[in-house]
């Protein structure tokens, strides 16, 4: 690399953590400081531009399947500093990293200093190796241990730890992370809730864990005995082309209800609830997830009548018997937003759409207005009777999923 790329780097570095510190990604100075000390681009693939590396919402691929399907990459840069507030790590601390790269350990190596501990952890032993080559390469080799396990299982040699960050897509918590954590460790975790993932902070309170904060986020999923695969349902069109409906729990039992739905006519139905452009609603989606039963998420290969609809309809629908609705958007508030709606195929569609306008309306009254909602793990064995009444309760293999929505 010649002198000019590297001042080149230094410099789009420089500008990066600028850009994070000014989003609010980065709060405090230890991970300020991080971000400016380690090279990002020395940890992407070899040809990456520079303008890639330093993209601060850009993730970069390092490893797809036989099928192309991304199953390593380092993730996007605000992101990582999200997580490594949201854990709140400090100097001194031992980390716990769920998933390796590289870089996101540099980092954490960086802000718990010399007298910290880093161990990395990742399934695939391609992975691991790469890393660790990195890390090394970069003179980091001798602050972060590199480990090639199963982290579903306790990581030998390895706790207690301070925090726990996990940077790929989780559908449960095992008990080796907590056992793992100390009394008053941060877990940072890609939750998967009924198909939605948040990155949430989680910190012990009682038998149970609750959550601090959570953050929007999408993450490679999880390998090995943590993985938990979708039910796909693929509906093929006229043309041979297909919709897909992707279950992550509750998938109907018996699908074939839905042969040739995307035949019917479509119907619409409204809900009279507007928003301005450019203002998140991803708490709707999870809204979604926690009081939508044939809750799905909808994929439109290119060709179908829908993928040919971009930017009016979003990849979130329901399952009612033989028929499907899904998100729907027109415009309102005088071209200044949209409108919330649901369109949907099937003999009984227009009930499928009803359902969903129905929680559009729900989510609007009580909770889109109000605090975020509060997610608490209940390990196997915690007591459940401490639950409140009203919160939504998703089942996992190791405990509970609970998902409270205060009063706006």
């Amino acid at each position: 690399m010649t002198e000019a790329t590297v001042d080149h780097a230094a410099e789009l570095r420089s500008r990066l953590t600028g850009e994070l510190v000014a989003a609010g990604h980065i709060t405090s100075a230890l991970v300020e400081a991080a971000f400016r000390a380690v090279p990002r681009h020395e940890f992407v693939p070899a040809g990456t531009p520079l303008e890639v590396a330093y993209n601060a919402d850009e993730s970069v691929v390092t490893k797809k399947d036989e099928h192309g399907v991304l199953i390593s990459s380092v993730s996007a840069p605000f992101l990582q500093a999200l997580m490594i507030e949201q854990a709140g790590v400090g100097r001194g601390m031992s980390v716990l990293e769920i998933g390796s790269g590289g870089y996101n350990a540099a980092l954490l190596a960086e802000v718990v200093g010399p007298e910290g501990r880093v161990v990395s952890v990742d399934i695939d032993p391609e992975v691991t190796n790469r890393a660790d080559a990195a890390l090394k390469a970069t003179g980091y080799g001798s602050r972060v241990t590199v480990v090639s396990a199963d982290a579903e299982y306790p990581v030998p040699d390895g706790g207690p730890f301070d925090a726990i960050i996990v940077t790929v897509g989780a559908w449960d918590i095992p008990p080796a992370w907590l056992e793992q954590l100390t009394p008053t460790g941060r877990l940072v975790v890609p939750l998967r809730m009924n198909g939605i993932t948040r990155s949430v902070a989680f910190r012990r309170e009682a038998d149970h864990l609750v959550s601090t904060s959570a953050e929007v986020c999408g993450f490679v999923a999880m390998q090995g005995a943590g993985e938990h695969a979708e039910r796909i349902f693929r509906l093929p069109d006229a043309h041979g082309r297909h919709i897909d409906l992707r279950f992550d729990s509750g998938a109907p039992e018996n699908a074939s209800l839905l042969d040739g739905v995307l035949a019917t006519g479509r119907t619409e139905v409204w809900s009279g609830v507007t928003i301005k452009h450019r203002v998140s609603f991803a708490d709707l989606h999870l809204w979604f997830a926690c009081f939508l039963p044939g809750f799905c998420r909808v994929a439109a290969e290119e060709g179908t009548e829908l993928a040919g609809e971009s930017g009016t309809w979003f990849p979130y629908g329901i399952v009612r018997g033989d028929s499907f609705a899904y998100l729907a958007v027109r415009p309102a508030l005088e071209g200044a937003g949209a409108e919330f709606g649901a369109r949907a195929y099937g003999a009984h569609g227009e009930a499928a759409a009803a359902a969903m306008v129905e929680q559009i309306q729900a989510w609007d009254r009580q909770a889109r207005r109000g605090p975020e909602p509060t997610i608490a793990f209940w390990p196997v064995g915690s007591d459940h009777t401490q639950i409140p009444d009203d919160a939504a309760v998703l089942t996992k293999t190791h405990g509970l999923v609970t998902i409270s929505w205060p009063a706006s």
